[in-house]
């Protein structure tokens, strides 16, 4: 009838009356959401049979009728709260607002969707707690709830879902420990719970009790005690994750009763004792399992070798004994990872006959033997790393023919006889490294078909003859080493058309004529050694053109001639030029005391420096640096003085402005807030003052509810500069109206648990203040380098690393456009309670375009002292590289407990220093002696990880992300293997492929 009186007054009445009452609750939806993209575009009231069943995402029981079963909004790119009105639909089934910006609590109305089966909330920024009532939903299947910010615990009542399936909470911040009444959902198939800061707890036994269980996901939830045997009556399970925890015990022999399990990851735990010896057998649907990153001992199993594996990860433990022949039957292994354990005796002569094996590596073992000619048979293989072992023999003939490989790494063994010609001219490979052996012959012209090859390293071989011109064909490479070789001959034309060469190692071998003089061609060029050769002929000019050069060694060879001027442009760390036959002044820049090494055993040299040229330059230098000292002493007290004026007259013109005048400010909140910026503003009084700093105060403001936020204010019109630090307690740095909008740019969009969380900004024509979540502990750096440092033993270093180190990788790889922070430092990482980890400061943050392959170019350096990476003093690149350095700088600090610049270190800083003790006096010379010795094995790999960082090459610095799971994978729990050599740190090799840790 309604249809009717519908039709009869259309043209008196709008068409928004002749929506129905489901079309009216989703208007309401619509106008809950800010919508940027427009997705609602099509949802309007002018609709031909009255029902909203053909707006997009919405999805009725049949056409027509007007009953919506489904709500789909995922991908939206919408914002605004949950919108509680979709439980007015009785007959909704499904909704999902996946990856969208929903905001603000889930509240206790979810529970009136009486008909809900499936609620998909994942990626999304949903904080408060779980809300008890969502187990009343009788109907629900499916729960996600991936990816948000919910804490708190996981309600008991879960335990009453009815037909509950699928329960999804991974990625939030629950922190309670996982209930034992999860174990009562009889209908559950998947339980994933993983990466969640749950309090320290076992596996609860009941979860045994969930016999239709399919997946359960607890990596990375804080589990401690053993594996429960309770497990083994999960008959139905396919997939088992329990890694990255601190699991300790054994491999249950309970665990082999799982017949239908295809997955098994435990790795990364402190597992202990024999795998289980038999049993395996029972597991015939078995296809991957990980047991890698444990403290597992004793010999692998026959029976877990003979199923059909298509995976296998046993590293890094202290597994021993001969490697079981029978893996080579296994007809689909494509993977096996084996390094870092103390296997011994020769590998399967049939590995790889069988499989499509891509991936093996083996280092770090007592390997010995022959390589298998079998490795690649089916043509698959695209990884061989077995560095650090003691393989005899020589390179298979047919691995000419392995057209597959893309990384080979086959250095320190015993390994000789010559590289097989299309060994070299593999099409595919990016990496080949044959370094410390015992090859002979020389490279192949054949090299010229490795046309994807960019890191070549055959040093300390027995290679000799002449490079071949072909290797300048290689338009991809990055580093070539071939030091400590045999090579002679003139250093080939050709190479000067290497674009893409950072680094050009090839001292203590015996080439002879000139160094080409277009070598400025390789403009991407950070290190050239070509020392102890027989080069001759005048040190071309042209290198002092090469912008990035940093590493420069000549000495040892027959230069004649005058040191080129040109050299005086370079940003060089190292410089030498020693034992030639050079004549001439050396050039000002480096005519100082600290470079007298760099040019010894040239007599036809002479320059100011003290001791180079027998004296007769000493007193003048010596007047130059009384005359220097004595105008640096008067211009520091001139500005000790003047900045004291300043000081006091500044906080006379600024205590005159302290009153504010409430009315006039603008609010503009990121989060759901439990205060007005009246609370806010009421509180700024000195008795309130944390810290201080040149651009302004930071403020504790203890709200009335209890919870206490702190207030950074910005005086409108500071002076200071980019690069200028404000020591405030909420990390340091610029504070200009760039830096305030950058800040709130960068933090109101960000959310994630390790970057300090913005609540909200209020501002007004000169006063800005930004509010942010208060961080008891302070700044690292303060705390740190502070008489309070004692506080912080090494696994709360470690977990600050960690925490750190996740907050960045989320700013590089995870955010859309990424971004980088520019001024990573110590005083920069704030701690809560609990000396969680948070980065701060965004104020000269910057978006990376996507479109600049090697970063934005800024006008000014950003950063602070002693953080700054080498090469962005004077190319002034943005991107990511810059950041992972100033990161390694932090990790250095935690591991030193020293400042990144200090009288101590003369003119170097905490880079050079710690590079230059480790040479000279060894580990134990650099470490903190607040730390536990019991953790020097742990230290000592987290030291390697900061080494890697601050590498001079940007490319040799790894990702973020890598950076993330190389520190993961070091537990406080689970010490880690390193080498050493008399006491010296033996620096490992990390890439952002695979390898875990091989030292090179």
């Amino acid at each position: 009838m309604s249809r009717y009186l519908c039709f009869a007054f259309m043209f008196l009445i709008p068409f928004s009356i002749c929506l129905n009452q489901e079309g009216h609750f989703l208007q309401q939806l619509k106008l809950g959401f800010d919508d940027p993209d427009g997705f609602f575009s099509d949802w309007d009231d002018t609709v031909a049979d009255y029902t909203p069943c053909h707006w997009t995402g919405i999805t009725c029981s049949e056409p027509g009728s007007g009953f919506v079963i489904a709500v789909d909004l995922s991908n939206a790119n919408v914002a605004g709260p949950f919108p509680a009105v979709l439980c007015r639909l009785t007959g909704l089934k499904f909704i999902s607002l996946y990856n969208n910006s929903i905001n603000g609590t889930l509240s206790d109305d979810l529970s009136s969707c009486r008909s809900l089966v499936r609620l998909n909330l994942a990626q999304n920024f949903l904080t408060g707690t779980l809300p008890a009532s969502l187990a009343e939903l009788p109907e629900l299947r499916y729960l996600d709830l991936t990816g948000n910010n919910l804490s708190g615990d996981i309600p008991a009542s879960f335990g009453m879902f009815q037909k509950l399936e699928a329960i999804s909470l991974v990625d939030n911040l629950i922190d309670g420990k996982i209930p034992a009444e999860l174990g009562n959902i009889s209908t559950l198939k998947q339980l994933n719970l993983s990466y969640n800061p749950f309090s320290p707890g076992q596996i609860p036994p009941e979860i045994g009790n969930l016999t239709n269980l399919e997946v359960l996901w607890l990596t990375d939830c804080n589990l401690i005690g053993p594996i429960p045997d309770s497990l083994a009556r999960l008959n139905k399970l396919v997939d088992l994750d329990l890694a990255i925890n601190k699991l300790t015990g054994p491999v249950p022999n309970a665990l082999t009763e799982l017949s239908n399990v295809v997955q098994i990851e435990l790795y990364n735990n402190s597992l202990t004792g024999e795998l289980p010896l038999t049993g395996w057998l029972k597991m015939p649907a078995l296809r991957l399992i990980d047991v890698s990153m444990n403290m597992l001992t004793g010999t692998v199993p026959e029976e877990l070798c003979s199923l059909q594996l298509e995976s296998l990860h046993l590293y890094e433990n202290e597994l021993e004994g001969k490697f079981p022949e029978i893996i080579s039957n296994s007809s689909n292994l494509y993977e096996l990872r084996l390094f870092g354990n103390r296997f011994s005796g020769s590998l399967p002569k049939d590995l790889g006959k069988n499989s499509p094996l891509v991936l093996l590596d083996v280092s770090n073992n007592l390997f010995s033997g022959e390589i298998p000619a079998s490795l690649c048979r089916n043509g698959a293989l695209e990884e061989l790393l077995m560095i650090h072992n003691s393989f005899s023999g020589e390179i298979p003939l047919n691995f000419s023919k392995c057209h597959s490989l893309k990384r080979v790494r086959l250095g320190y063994n015993k390994i000789s006889g010559k590289v097989p010609l299309g060994f070299w001219g593999l099409p595919q490979i990016s990496l080949l490294e044959l370094v410390e052996n015992s090859f002979t012959g020389a490279i192949g012209k054949t090299i010229a078909d490795a046309g994807n090859l960019s890191t070549l390293n055959i040093a300390n071989n027995n290679f000799s003859g002449e490079l071949p011109d072909e290797i300048g064909f290689l338009d991809r490479l990055i580093e070539f080493s071939g030091s400590n070789n045999l090579f002679s001959g003139s250093l080939p034309a050709s190479i000067v058309n290497l674009k893409q060469l950072t680094k050009l190692d090839l001292h203590n071998n015996g080439f002879s004529g000139v160094i080409p003089t277009s070598i400025n061609s390789l403009r991407k060029l950070n290190e050239l050694n070509l020392a102890n050769n027989k080069l001759s002929g005048n040190i071309p000019v042209k290198i002092g053109e090469l912008s990035v050069l940093n590493y420069l060694d000549l000495s040892k060879n027959q230069f004649s001639g005058k040191i080129p001027v040109g050299l005086q442009n370079l940003r060089l760390n190292q410089l030498n030029l020693s034992s030639n036959s050079l004549i001439g002044d050396i050039p000002p820049v480096y005519a100082k005391k600290m470079y007298i090494n760099s040019f010894l055993g040239n007599p036809g040299l002479c320059g100011d420096i003290e001791g180079l040229c027998d004296g007769k330059n000493v007193t003048k230098s010596m007047g130059y640096v009384w005359l220097l000292r004595s105008i640096f002493v008067l211009t520091g007290s001139i500005f000790i003085i003047g900045a004291g004026w300043f000081y006091f007259q500044y906080r006379n013109i600024k205590n005159s402005k302290e009153s504010v005048d409430k009315s006039k400010w603008t609010l503009m909140s990121f989060h759901k807030l439990s205060f007005s910026e009246y609370e806010i503003l009421g509180a700024l009084d000195e008795d309130n003052v944390i810290g201080s700093g040149a651009s302004g105060k930071v403020y504790k403001v203890v709200l009335s509810n209890g919870d206490a936020v702190a207030v950074k204010k910005l005086w409108d019109g500071s002076k200071m500069g980019e690069n200028e630090d404000l020591e405030d307690g909420l990390g340091s740095g610029p504070v200009l109206d760039s830096g305030f909008e950058a800040e709130v740019e960068t933090l109101g969009r960000i959310r994630h648990k390790n970057i300090v969380r913005l609540w909200c900004c209020c501002s007004t024509k000169t006063c800005k203040l930004l509010v942010y979540e208060y961080m008891p502990n302070g700044s690292l750096g303060d705390l740190l380098h502070s008489t309070k440092g004692g506080l912080l033993d090494w696994p709360i270093r470690h977990k600050i690393a960690v925490d750190a180190s996740e907050g960045l990788a989320y700013l590089h790889h995870d955010c859309v456009p990424a971004i980088v922070h520019r001024d990573v430092k110590s005083n920069n990482i704030l701690l809560d309670g609990d000396f969680g980890a948070r980065v701060a400061d965004f104020g000269v943050a910057k978006v990376v375009d996507a479109n600049e392959k090697d970063g934005n170019s800024m006008s000014v350096i950003a950063g602070s002292c002693g953080y700054i990476a080498p090469e962005y003093a004077y190319t002034l690149r943005v991107n990511e590289k810059s950041d992972i350095y100033s990161f390694g700088v932090v990790i250095l600090e935690l591991v030193t407990g020293k400042q990144p610049i200090d009288p101590e270190y003369g003119e170097k800083d905490l880079v050079k220093w710690v590079y230059t003790t480790l040479d000279q006096k060894g580990l134990d010379a650099v470490f903190d002696p607040k730390l536990d010795s019991c953790f020097k094995e742990e230290i000592c790999k987290v030291l390697n990880i900061g080494l890697l960082c601050t590498s001079p090459l940007p490319i040799n610095r790894p990702s973020m992300r890598r950076v993330v799971k190389m520190l993961q994978e070091i537990g406080s729990l689970n010490p880690t293997k390193f080498a050493s050599k008399d006491g010296k740190l033996t620096p490992y090799y990390y890439d952002d492929a695979s390898d875990h840790g091989n030292a090179a």
